[in-house]
This record gives structure tokens, C-alpha cells and sequence, in this order.
């Protein structure tokens, strides 16, 4: 299925607490891409561009609003906006110590805290609507693990759980809908049925089909029907035939065999592309729906710890012209053209201060062209980043 095609693609809870906003507010406390955004270590995946050319974003320090009930959350694994601008939130709640939890423990140990659901949802402002997804002995109906989320077109959650390689589909309360895969159980790159280290969804809302990112065990993309739950077709890097045996090391152009490394995240555009961050590979893959490979670029190939691509996220404009490219090993979301692939700027830098990152590994974007990143690892937070350019502003 192997075509090079991309010269002539055309580019298509409770309140707040206000002294955190006046503080920020006050200091001006900001994250801006562009020309001059530093590059980490000296990754820069691009030639700088022309000054003005690259959107910029302000972090905003009020955004989210205190949760309820004393909750925290763990690594963050998963952000998406849906249709509503409500922003779901999938985080690991065994990451979270004794110590963080301390209401939960036998006796308790200390007044506060506990975990929050392993699914929450925000609505625009930042307040908490619900939450779900409490640890269970019904394997079959908790989403444990949880790794990428997305809310399809007919408000259904799907969501991935990469150690036990399944996607699971669920009403917005949380009611199980349909399974992909089976808990526990993997059967290599050719199974139609079961997966491999799922780690992020996108649903066409044009012919209801279910893209997975089928990638920490596997090495595919994966598609299905989101009603019955039937396989469609799958296929690996270059759009060629995925491989158990071959071997894929971390490295930069030239080095890796034509096979994915780490199929991380992936999204889909308006003009019927579908776009997929091979983490470790530290690249996207572009391909047409039906798996024909049409470009391919490495952002940051000197990155070999765990990889520079971990998730894609298109800008609302009608053309779709950027690409926002989260990398959870360089602490920074990178911003490519989206036609030519091509680098021209990133905001972030590690750090555990407002604006700054750890792990970001969760990312979407709502209706007004603001972003939403979360941070796994130690991180474990989400913040929100506005827009300054004003054409990305609707």
C-alpha cells in the first residue's frame, strides 16, 4: 500500500482559589512558541522561520479549578476535548502514593488526600463535572490502565488500556458499550481481533471506522467498525505489512528498519489524512485512510531515551494548517507546518513550574484553539495554553 504523494497535498467542582490567577496574571507567567522559543539541547527538528510565522500560546494559571472531595490525580495518560469544549482527562491512579493519598489508607494518615476517578471530566472553565472509572474487581468494565482517550461524534468515550491491550467504548456516565480485544492477551501484528499495547484512538466521524495506535506490543495501526466492533484492515510503517521478529531499535534517520517503533498517538485531518507519532521512531507518518503511505518526517532524531513523538493534535483553522506535537522525553510540545512537516517552533521547557513540563504525554485542543496538555510521570498535572496569534483565535 505504498505511495509517496505529498508534493501537491494541499494544506488543509469547587471555586477557584483567586490569588493564583492574580499572581500569574501579575507576573506574567507565559509559554511562547516561535522563533525565539529555545530549542532543547539543541533538537530543533527545523530551520527557523521568518519572525511572526510560528503561532505562539500564554499559559493560563487559572485553568483548572479546584477538584472536589480532595481529589488528585496520577500520571496523566490521556487528554481530549469534546464536542461540548468539556475536556476528559484519563490518569493512573496506582502511581499515586500513600502519602498523596492519605485519607484512603487504614487508617488514615493524614487529612488529606485522595484519588480522583480514574476518568474526569472538565467543562470549559476548568470545574469538574464527573468523574468515573473506580478501581473494581470487574475487570471486564474498568478501564484500568488507561492510556489515550477520545470522545467520538456520537458523544461515546473510547479508551485505550495499553498493559492490557484492549479499547474499551463507553457512554459519557461510564456504561460499558463495547470491547476491542481481550484483557491480558495478545496474539502478535496479523490478529484481527486481539491488540498489542493500544495507546491512542481517533474515530472518523464520516464512516464511524476506529483507528487505534496499536503500539507498545504491536507495531500497527489498526481500524474497526465502532458499531459492531468488526476488523477492517491494519498495516505498519510505509503502509507495508507489520513484523513480530524484526528488530527496531531507537535511533535516528537511516537506522531503523521499515517497521514502527513505538506507535504512540495518531489524529486525523479534515482532508481525510491520518497522521501517526511514532514515539521512539521520534517521527510522523502520514497516510491516506485506507493505509497508503504519503510522508514521513523526524522531529528531534537525536532523542534517544524514549522518544520525541508522542502525540498529535491539529489546529482548528479550516485548514488545518498546524501540527501541535507533544514530546514527553524533550518536556515541550513542538509546532510543525503541517504540509511540509517541517519544524517552525515549540513552547515549553522542563521544569515543574507554571508553563513548564514534565512528561507531557496527554493533548487536545477545544473550539477557541486552546490546548490542553497533561503530564505523566511525575508531572501529573494538566494546564491549558491560549492562543496569542489572532488568527488561531475563531
Amino acid at each position: 500500500m505504498t505511495r509517496s504523494r505529498c508534493a501537491d497535498r494541499s494544506r488543509r467542582g469547587r471555586p477557584w482559589i483567586p490569588s493564583a490567577a492574580a499572581v500569574g496574571a501579575a507576573l506574567g507567567l507565559t509559554a511562547c512558541g516561535g522563533v525565539d522559543a529555545p530549542a532543547a539541547d539543541g533538537l530543533q527538528g527545523g530551520n527557523p522561520p521568518e519572525a511572526g510565522a510560528a503561532p505562539a500560546f500564554a499559559v493560563d494559571p487559572s485553568w483548572p479549578r479546584e477538584m472536589p472531595d480532595l481529589w488528585v490525580m496520577g500520571a496523566i495518560t490521556g487528554v481530549f476535548v469534546d464536542s461540548r469544549d468539556h475536556v476528559w482527562v484519563t490518569h493512573l491512579t496506582e502511581t499515586l502514593t500513600p502519602e498523596e493519598i492519605s485519607v484512603e489508607q487504614d487508617p488514615p494518615i493524614a487529612s488529606c488526600c485522595r484519588s480522583a476517578p480514574t476518568v474526569v471530566e472538565f467543562d470549559a472553565d476548568g470545574n469538574v463535572v464527573q468523574g468515573w472509572g473506580e478501581p473494581s474487581d470487574d475487570l471486564a468494565t474498568w478501564p484500568r490502565n488507561p492510556h489515550g482517550i477520545f470522545v467520538d461524534h456520537q458523544d461515546y468515550v473510547w479508551i485505550g488500556t495499553y498493559r492490557h491491550h484492549r479499547v474499551q467504548k463507553f457512554t459519557r456516565g461510564g456504561e460499558l458499550v463495547l470491547t476491542l480485544g481481550e484483557y491480558d492477551v495478545t496474539a502478535g501484528n496479523d490478529s484481527p481481533t486481539l491488540l498489542g499495547g493500544p495507546a491512542a484512538i481517533w474515530v472518523d466521524p464520516s464512516t464511524n471506522e476506529v483507528f487505534v495506535a496499536d503500539g507498545y506490543t504491536n507495531r500497527r495501526v489498526i481500524v474497526f467498525d465502532g458499531d459492531t466492533g468488526a476488523y477492517l484492515r491494519h498495516w505498519g510503517a510505509y503502509g507495508e505489512s507489520p513484523s513480530d521478529s524484526a528488530s527496531v531499535p531507537r535511533g535516528t534517520p537511516g537506522t531503523l528498519p521499515r517497521q514502527f517503533a513505538t506507535v504512540h498517538g495518531l489524529i486525523g485531518s479534515s482532508d481525510g489524512l491520518i497522521y501517526v507519532a511514532d514515539r521512539r521512531g521520534n517521527r510522523i507518518q502520514v497516510f491516506e485512510r485506507d493505509g497508503t503511505f504519503v510522508q514521513e518526517a523526524f522531529i528531534a532524531p537525536e532523542t534517544l531515551a524514549s522518544g520525541s513523538a508522542f502525540v498529535p493534535v491539529l489546529s482548528n483553522d479550516p485548514d488545518q494548517r498546524w501540527l501541535y506535537l507533544a514530546d514527553g522525553t524533550n518536556h515541550k510540545v513542538w509546532i510543525l507546518d503541517r504540509a511540509t512537516l517541517e519544524v517552525v517552533g515549540d513552547f515549553g521547557r522542563g521544569g515543574r513550574q507554571v508553563g513548564q513540563f514534565l512528561r507531557p504525554h496527554g493533548m487536545s485542543i477545544d473550539s477557541h484553539g486552546n490546548l490542553y496538555v497533561g503530564e505523566a510521570s511525575t508531572g501529573r498535572r494538566i494546564q491549558k495554553f491560549t492562543p496569542t496569534t489572532p488568527e488561531l483565535r475563531p
